[in-house]
This record gives C-alpha cells, structure tokens and sequence, in this order.
C-alpha cells in the first residue's frame, strides 16, 4: 500500500478525481448527499467544483478541490462561491468545503482570523494503491459549521407546484399578498413572474428563478423575504412604521398582512427597491 501524490501524477487529474467523487459522495462523508451540479458557472468568477444538497435536510455544500496542498486562492475561490450561492439561495443552510491532499497549517490559521463566521469543512484527501489500484479517503480535519436555521421547513427547488396548492395549504387572501408585492417588483422589472415550490413562492423571469425576494404564505399572514444586507438607516424606517421584520443571513424577513400592503406601501415599495437593486448590482 503506498500514498500516492496525485499532484504530481502523470496520468491522474483533477477530472479523475472529479469523476470519483461524483459517482460516490458517500466518501466526502458529508451523509446523505446528492449531486445537483459540477463545474458550475459563477457570476463574474470561476466555476464551482461541486454543487451538493443534503437528501434529508436543507443544506447546501460549495465544495472546491485542489490537489496538492491548500494555497490562497484556493481559500478566497471556496469563499467567494459559498457566498454567491447563499445569496442566490438563502432559504438554504450553505457549508463551505475545500478538498486538498495536504491541508497546511497556514489555511488553518487564516481560517480562525473568522472566528466561526464562515461555515466551513476541510477534507484532507490522501490516494492510496494497492497493487494497480487507486482508491480515494478522505478525513475532516476542521468543522466549523455553525450553522443558524432559516427557518424549520426544508426547503428545496426541486418540487414545482402550482397556485391551488399554496391557496389550499395557506389562503387565498395570503397568497394575493403576493401578487401585490409582484406589481411592485414589475415597477422594477416587468418582466417577473411568481413561481410556485413546494415550499415557498419565488420570482422567475424568462423561465429562470431570480430570488431575489420569496414568500411563504400562511394562514393569516404572509412572510416575504428580501435578500440584502443589514441597513440600519432604513431599518429605523421600519421600525418607525411599525413593520414586524427580523434580519439574518443577509435576508430580511417580514410579516406582512392586507393591512400592511395599504397602509405601509410606500415603505414595503422602497424595501421591494432595494432588494432589486442589491440583486443586480
């Protein structure tokens, strides 16, 4: 049995180990985890290595490989995609990982300077061979998923519904509530229409989801989610016209009535606003 360098292989890749980890990501030893993208595009960046979603949960992993040891870059490319991809989808729970074959200690030390406010595991991958055989382990030597709830629901974008649902599930008076924000939106860009999930109402324009802002219905009320960062000017704002709302994970979240959408829309108008506005930037 002997460790094999795959840096430095001549005929072992980053696509060969790509490949391995793809048809089996049981090895990652993440738990119950499906494939939802490779290589995936990035706004203005590169290309995410591995795009993976818990199968019984709502967590989302950017995963980055590097063979050979952890370098900078490799270290600002895994944090620069978990953050594009928790802002593109924050009803997630988002970890970041960064495989490498050696995991040094400077990437240790630069990953405490964020005292647990990035959520991230690091896999140290080693090759082994047996006789003509390479098989792949990997063992987690930092975990530091902190992860804070959204909400406790489990969300996914991968079970389409349609209007019916969402009237018999929460009312038809909640879900118009929606409608009323959307002619906001179309303000904005008249494009956007309302797309109905399973668990919660998006936006999408030209058959693409752009959640930028996203509803869940209730009964009585609906809770529509604003991504942006905190702004604590307008947050007085808020407060000053009695909005109920909380901030976290850069997303806004308020609870809103009919009553609201008269008497506060103007407010609601300028939230709508810059929520675009942070989308698009």
């Amino acid at each position: 049995m002997n460790i094999v360098n795959l840096k430095n292989h001549n005929e072992i890749n980053e696509a060969w180990v790509q490949n391995i980890i793809a048809e089996n990501p049981n090895l990652l030893g993440l738990g119950d985890v499906e494939l939802l993208q490779l290589e995936r595009k990035q706004p203005r960046a590169g290309r995410l290595d591995f795009l993976f979603r818990e199968l019984n949960g709502n967590r989302i992993y950017e995963i980055e490989l590097q063979l050979g040891k952890t370098d900078e870059s490799h270290i600002i490319r895994t944090i620069e995609y978990w953050d594009i991809e928790r802002k593109r989808y924050p009803q997630y729970e988002h970890v970041a990982v960064i495989i490498a074959e050696n995991i040094t200690s400077r990437f240790l030390n630069v990953i405490s300077l964020f005292n647990g406010n990035i959520p991230i595991i690091a896999l140290q991958m080693s090759a082994i061979q047996i006789e003509n055989k390479i098989g792949l382990h990997f063992v987690k030597v930092l975990d530091e998923s902190l992860m804070k709830e959204i909400d406790d629901e489990i969300e996914t974008v991968h079970q389409p519904t349609d209007r019916g649902f969402w009237e018999a599930t929460a009312s038809k008076e909640t879900v118009s509530l929606a409608d009323s924000i959307l002619n906001l939106i179309k303000k904005c860009d008249n494009g956007y229409n309302l797309k109905y999930n399973k668990y919660y109402i998006g936006l999408e324009k030209s058959g693409i989801s752009n959640n930028f802002i996203f509803f869940k219905p209730k009964k009585r009320l609906i809770n529509a989610m604003f991504k942006m960062e905190s702004d604590p000017e307008f947050e007085e704002q808020m407060d000053a016209a009695s909005l109920d709302y909380e901030h976290k994970n850069a997303l806004y979240t308020l609870k809103l009535n009919q009553d609201d959408l008269i008497d506060r829309q103007e407010i609601i108008e300028s939230l709508v606003q810059r929520a675009y506005q942070y989308f698009i930037k």
